[in-house]
């Protein structure tokens, strides 16, 4: 995603420190994934799996606990999607293709994390429906929510 920001003559200045090195994680995500082309997809999507909680047990405090919550929803709301990096991020797709995903208010310096979805999520309500949620703290209320959204994308 590159950046909006500009300067003061209204010039683009590029991508911005977070976005380049979210960029390289997914290049080491691509990496990892080709040497796992010779292993079987249990052996695959378990190691992917382990990569996503190694992520999030990466995150500080206030973002770890949403995401392992929002991991622990979408797996047992869609045990169809597969947890995977994406971009750095926790995600959740459908044959390999993103659905959903946790972004961590502390990995783009934001006052919040995000829930986003993908256009592969059945979410279309109309002409215009949200694709990103953002999450300060997980209530009851919330969480029925997600997992509302989360089996909804899944479809």
């Amino acid at each position: 995603m590159p950046s909006t920001k500009s300067t003061s003559t209204g010039n683009y200045n590029g991508f911005t420190a977070e976005e380049r090195a979210a960029m390289k994680e997914h290049a080491r995500e691509e990496k990892k994934a080709a040497a796992r082309r010779g292993a079987s997809r249990a052996e695959k999507e378990a190691a992917a799996e382990q990569d996503v909680l190694a992520k999030i047990a990466e995150m500080g405090d206030a973002d770890r606990v949403l995401a392992e919550r929002v991991h622990a929803i979408v797996r047992a709301t869609a045990p169809q999607l597969a947890p995977k990096l994406w971009y750095g991020m926790p995600a959740y797709a459908r044959d390999g293709r993103v659905v959903c995903h946790f972004q961590s208010a502390e990995k783009f310096k934001s006052r919040y994390a995000t829930l986003g979805f993908s256009d592969q999520a059945a979410l279309d309500d109309g002409a215009m429906w949200p694709a990103a949620y953002a999450l300060t703290q997980l209530t009851e209320e919330v969480e029925a929510r997600i997992t509302a959204l989360v089996a909804q994308a899944a479809g």
